[in-house]
């Protein structure tokens, strides 16, 4: 499912929307590089998951908690290294019953799961000013399922 996107305020609410469709315990991969738009995208999921503080980027960090209903594990893998996961503990993490979502999932293809919800984020002609290209795939059968809502949701066909 491909979305264009005209500016903060709708990535927000694509943001909203998917999360009318995802549970505790989903996986969340956003794709995109830097300032694209995947913090803007966890803000609108935290905000239809109703958590109404400040969400931020970890990419300092490399996790924020949110207490929304479900709770949100957001990480971001940007700086690290796909070892240095493991000693993070994050499997401990992953099987909460949060939603997670992970910014840069790139980094940890050898460590996290291969299901999920995947989403990715390009920018139009290189430029940031312009409106953003949203790709959202689903890898193994409940995420296809959320998929296929999300299109119902949104309105979107095939």
């Amino acid at each position: 499912m491909e979305i264009k996107v005209y500016s903060e305020g709708e990535m927000e609410s694509l943001g909203e929307a998917i999360s009318k469709v995802i549970a505790p315990g989903d996986l969340i991969y956003i794709i995109g590089e830097l300032g694209a738009g995947k913090t803007t995208l966890t803000r609108g999921i935290a905000r239809g998951l109703g958590y109404s503080g400040r969400v931020t980027s970890p990419t300092f960090t490399l996790m924020n908690m949110y207490p929304a209903d479900p709770e949100i594990c957001h990480f971001d893998f940007y700086r690290l290294q796909e070892e240095e996961l493991t000693d993070l503990g994050l499997n401990d993490y992953l099987e909460r019953d949060a939603v997670s979502i992970v910014e840069w999932p790139q980094t940890g293809t050898g460590v996290l799961p291969g299901e999920a919800l995947f989403i990715k984020i390009e920018l139009c002609d290189d430029d940031y000013e312009r409106e953003r290209l949203v790709s959202v795939s689903a890898c193994g059968l409940r995420y296809e399922r959320k998929l296929e809502e999300l299109r119902q949701y949104a309105g979107i066909s095939h």
